[in-house]
């Protein structure tokens, strides 16, 4: 599918000067100053003189010939193309470098538009480093309200030893991701975009599109997820004062949409001051966590030992050692829990626009985030639980007197040796201990406001991380144009290209989702989406390394493609383990986009590792097919057809087409005849510009180019050389060459030489015969013509209309010129007469007859000799196909007077062996007439010209003209081959007479003897058997059996 929208103002092409080389100076050949708008140039460096001792067009290896067209890190240098070398120094003149309009076109150039930024930057452009760029935005989103309110619940549901297992596999987790995300951003120049970037630029834009959308919005969702967690916190305190303004969940939304709203502000401020805050955030963060520890060695209070606080103590740690796993609670189901605190570990690479080095920033600052708050997270857990006990009830007055002689023993065994009795909680709930207590942070810190600071600091720390990788990932999204109806969402403003529209969506979802007020319902499929997005990262990496492309060379080498496979695996585990409804739907989603994608095909190329597994597959499977022997069963259409430029046959591509469909290999070919330095620019041009036209009309065949000095030569050459293995073309396919009665004679000869060379290659051959002809070139290329006009004269308007509205001005650039030249190209050609038109609509109608549906009538196959079945087989494979399933089929076979319906019955049962349906079968017993006085006058008339005559002259003069007219037909050649004239021209008498209401005609070709029939009487069969007939197919199978009644 073209993209129209797709912004190719980053791919333009490079702009040729034309330069001198004497004396290392350059200029411009009309003698204008050499000016490059585009920041391209081509100076002759004084080190490729020195290098090498002279002038010349060759550059020594420089960086700025591998930047991105528009790189704002250095102009993009052009290094001359391998043409013009080999024109320069073929030529004897002077050294002349090619037209700007030669190798400045467009169409000829395909640029990456992923190898560097592109977009030009004002200055002021806020860039960031590793440090406050990703280790601390990953830090603030790894640290959640998980840190506080649910790690030590966590440890105490598990026990320290499994507690240990939970945290490190939540760590390997995200540790297989890092370092695969390493891999991947090394593996060249990222842009912004995250997640969604480095998956579109290895998987393709199938994958990309799909998690890119669904990690946009998980992160847009998480903003509404840390706020609601934020706002519960804020209602706790307000119902602790008994100040709840309405009731919990509307004040949760209320707290909620103020503070979306107040985060909305600094994240559009920019990005600076959202670093700034960050920043604020990570310090009140930190002092938090330091508190805590703290805390454990501060000698712990009566009321804090009554609610099981007793500083370190190795009693409590032993007894918080093994699980003890209540109300229906397992590993999985608290990993469940767990896991999204370990989450947040691509805050840095969302914003990989805004680093400024980004493939150094991204591994060093995300794997050291992990490392920390793995250690952070570990380091909390086990002080809590070497401190305090899984149950207390919070009674100063259960303590255990001195000499009571009391046993401790049992889950209170830790207490009890500390002087406390907490065997109630046995049989009755306690408020307090890890077990019972959300806050148990609290009571252990050294100052409890500061772990209600910490939250706070947490929550709104990894809100505002979303908050802002939301829009930055969405943008990305909207720029490549995937889902064309976003792109009002690609545009970015101020120095930092901010996305505001971007942020205004997020904030609009935010919103929605603050409505639910309940974590419980927001958490799940988040962690999901974020888990999808680490599993495609993870199989990214591996995908890349699988496919052994050239192209990945990672500057970070601390990977391995299986320890990524191993992450992907696990990611899609976790998810199940975590919500298994919202795996499923997390997978349903993302199938949905990518079939949506690759429906639409975008049109990008990001060179992704798809592409290169692709083409690993493609060689390994053609590698596989030549070591397997060729059955009959198999046997499928491959065809070489001669269409010249793919859109000026449609006919014939067309039913090419229905031929192979998506089944076989179709070659469409053309052949440039002349010389090779004349029209190999144009050879080489056509190459990309025709397979790109037969790929958006949706034909599945290939175009292949050769320059020749004829057509013949050509032929033969794609006739050897085409193909691959075990996908070799076995059909030739062309068409009928109508103007054979006034080409020249050398042409005559290399059309039927052409046939000559197929039968001796032992290929299939077919002809198609259309009687108002094949070639519509000259209709399109008048369409072609007038559009560009109409379009140049709109463009004419619109610049004329701007110059009006624009007024007057003296430092106005003068567009007279152009205008000039516009006017003057518009009014070239005159318009068609109306007849003209008539006639070139309804030849287009019928050259585009096989791209309809057929209606009902007949196929008919005449099938006069027996070549292996391929006359059968393709009228065949037609009524197979959907523009031609209402036709029925119709055999006409030779008989013998006489022997009618025996020939029948014998034609009838071997149709049934080969499972062939046909609908009348037709014996044809007068074969063997002669044909009427007119047919043969008329074909008389048609060879006269190309007669010799010699019967009637002496036998001196008739050697003189067989030694000068070597290629006219002889009285001889007539008396020894008059019997298979008959044949054809009673052939063609029979045709019209039973098929002229025929869709489609099939006729079994005719094969002249090599060095025995002349190009001109061969040709001359061929056009009487066709002529007055509707589209006839000409088919010679190669003897070759196609067709097999075995199973």
């Amino acid at each position: 599918m073209e993209n129209h929208a797709y912004d190719r103002s980053v791919d333009e092409p490079p702009i040729y000067e034309e330069t001198s080389f004497s004396d290392g100076s350059i200029s411009k050949e009309n003698g204008t100053s050499n000016g490059f708008g585009n920041g391209e140039h081509r100076a002759v460096r004084p080190s490729v003189v020195s290098a090498f001792g002279h002038n010349t067009l060759d550059r020594v290896p420089n960086i700025d010939f591998y930047r991105n067209a528009g790189s704002v890190s250095g102009h993009r240098a052009v290094r001359p193309s391998l043409q013009e070398l080999h024109d320069v120094f073929k030529q004897n003149g002077g050294i002349s470098m090619p037209d700007e309009g030669e190798d400045g076109d467009e169409s000829k150039w395909e640029l990456a538009d992923d190898l560097e930024s592109v977009l030009p930057q004002e200055s002021g452009f806020v860039k960031f480093g590793w440090v406050k760029g990703v280790l601390v935005r990953c830090m603030l989103n790894i640290w959640g309200v998980m840190l506080f309110i649910r790690l030590s619940w966590v440890f105490g549901q598990a026990g320290w030893a499994l507690g240990i297992v939970v945290v490190v596999l939540s760590c390997v987790v995200t540790t297989t991701t890092g370092l695969s995300m390493s891999a991947i951003c090394t593996n060249g120049v990222v842009r912004g975009g995250g997640a969604y970037y480095l998956i579109s630029r290895s998987l393709g834009p199938e994958f990309g599109g799909s998690i890119g959308l669904i990690f946009a919005f998980a992160n847009a969702v998480a903003v509404a997820m840390y706020v609601v967690g934020f706002s519960e916190t804020v209602v706790d305190l307000l119902k602790e004062s008994d100040a709840i303004m309405i009731d919990e969940i509307n004040d949760i939304r209320i707290i909620g949409c103020i503070t979306v709203v107040l985060l909305l502000g600094i994240s559009v401020a920019g990005m600076e001051w959202e670093a700034k805050a960050q920043i604020l955030l990570l310090v009140i963060l930190l002092v938090a966590i330091v508190n805590v520890f703290v805390g454990t060695i501060i000698p712990s209070t009566t009321d804090k030992k009554s609610k099981g606080f007793f500083n370190y103590d190795v009693n409590v740690f032993m007894e918080n050692l093994p699980p003890d796993f209540r109300d229906g609670e397992g590993f999985f189901s608290v990993f469940a829990i767990f896991f999204p605190a370990a989450t947040g570990i691509l805050a840095g690479a969302n914003i990989s626009g805004d680093l400024e080095d980004p493939q150094d920033a991204i591994p060093k600052g995300t794997l050291l985030a992990i490392f920390i708050t793995g250690i952070t997270y570990l380091g909390v857990a086990l002080c809590v639980s070497a401190t305090v006990v899984r149950d207390a009830t919070g009674n100063i007055n259960n303590t255990i007197m001195a000499g009571m002689g009391t046993i401790c023993n049992g889950t209170n065994a830790a207490a009890c040796e500390n002087g406390w009795d907490f065997s109630s909680c046995d049989v009755s709930y306690c408020k307090f201990g890890t077990m019972n207590n959300f806050q148990v942070m609290t009571m252990v810190s050294g100052f409890g406001p500061l772990i209600t600071a910490g939250t706070f600091s947490a929550t709104l720390s990894s809100a505002l991380a979303s908050l802002v990788s939301a829009p930055k990932v969405f943008q990305a999204l909207c720029k490549d144009n995937i889902y064309t109806a976003l792109k009002f969402f690609a545009k970015g403003h101020g120095q930092n290209n901010e996305p505001i529209r971007g942020y205004v969506l997020t904030f609009l979802i935010a919103v929605a989702f603050i409505l639910i007020a309940n974590l419980n319902v927001i958490a799940p499929i988040i962690s999901n989406f974020f888990l999808a997005s680490y599993a495609l990262i993870n199989f990214s990496c591996f995908h890349a390394s699988y496919a052994k492309s050239p192209g990945w060379r990672p500057a970070y080498r601390y990977y391995n493609m299986w320890l990524s496979l191993f992450g992907a695996v696990l990611c899609c585990a976790v998810m199940f383990v975590i919500n298994w409804w919202a795996a499923l739907i997390t997978y349903a989603i993302e199938l949905f986009l990518y079939l949506y994608v690759t429906v639409k095909k975008p049109n990008v190329n990001w060179g992704s590792s798809t592409q290169a597994v692709t083409f690993v597959s493609a060689v390994n499977n053609a590698l596989t097919l030549t070591g397997v022997d060729e059955h009959v069963k198999n046997f499928r259409p491959q065809c070489i057809v001669l269409t010249g430029t793919p859109k000026n046959r449609p006919a014939l591509l067309d039913l090419a087409h229905c031929f192979t469909k998506n089944y076989g290999l179709c070659i469409t070919c053309e052949i440039f005849v002349g010389s090779r330095t004349k029209i190999v620019r144009d050879l080489n041009a056509g190459m990309e510009a025709n397979q790109k036209w037969l790929n958006n009309h949706k034909r599945k065949a290939f175009y292949a180019a050769v320059a020749c000095d004829n057509f013949r030569q050509g032929t033969e050459s794609l006739l050897q050389a085409s193909g691959l293995g075990r996908l070799r073309p076995n059909i030739l396919m062309m068409g009928f060459k109508k103007d054979w009665r006034t080409a020249e004679h050398g042409d005559v000869q290399s059309y039927v030489g052409v046939l000559h060379d197929a039968f001796d290659f032992e290929y299939g051959t077919v002809i198609v015969r259309m009687h108002q002809g094949l070639d519509v070139a000259h209709i399109i290329n008048a369409q072609e013509e007038l559009e560009r006009e109409v379009q140049e004269q709109k463009d004419l308007e619109k610049e004329q209309l701007a110059q009006e509205n624009k007024g007057k001005s003296i430092f106005r650039k003068s567009r007279k010129p152009s205008q000039h030249h516009l006017t003057s190209r518009v009014s070239v050609s005159a318009p068609q007469s109306p007849q003209t038109v008539v006639v070139n609509d309804r030849l287009m109608s019928i050259s585009t007859q096989f791209q309809r549906k057929q209606g009902q009538g007949t196929i008919d196959v005449w099938w006069m000799f027996d070549d292996g079945g391929l006359t059968l087989l393709l009228p065949y494979i037609l009524t197979t196909r959907k523009k031609f399933q209402d036709c029925k089929m119709r055999i006409f076979i030779a008989g013998q007077p006489g022997r009618t319906e025996l020939d029948k019955e014998e034609m009838k049962s071997l149709l049934v062996k080969f499972r062939i349906k046909i609908a009348e079968i037709h014996v044809i017993d007068d074969i063997n007439q002669k044909p009427s006085s007119y047919s043969w006058k008329v074909f008389e008339d048609m060879i006269a010209p190309y007669r010799l005559y010699e019967g009637s002259k002496t036998t001196t003069d008739a050697e003189t003209l067989r030694e000068a007219n070597s290629w006219k037909i002889t009285d001889a050649e007539l008396d020894t081959f008059e019997e298979k004239t008959n044949l054809q021209i009673r052939l063609n008498e029979l045709l019209q007479e039973n098929s002229r209401a025929a869709n489609l005609v099939i006729v079994s070709m005719p094969i002249a003897r090599l060095g025995s029939v002349s190009d001109y009487l061969y040709m001359a069969w061929l056009d009487v058997l066709t002529k007055n007939l509707p589209p006839t197919i000409l088919i010679r199978g190669n003897h070759k059996s196609v067709l097999t009644f075995y199973s």
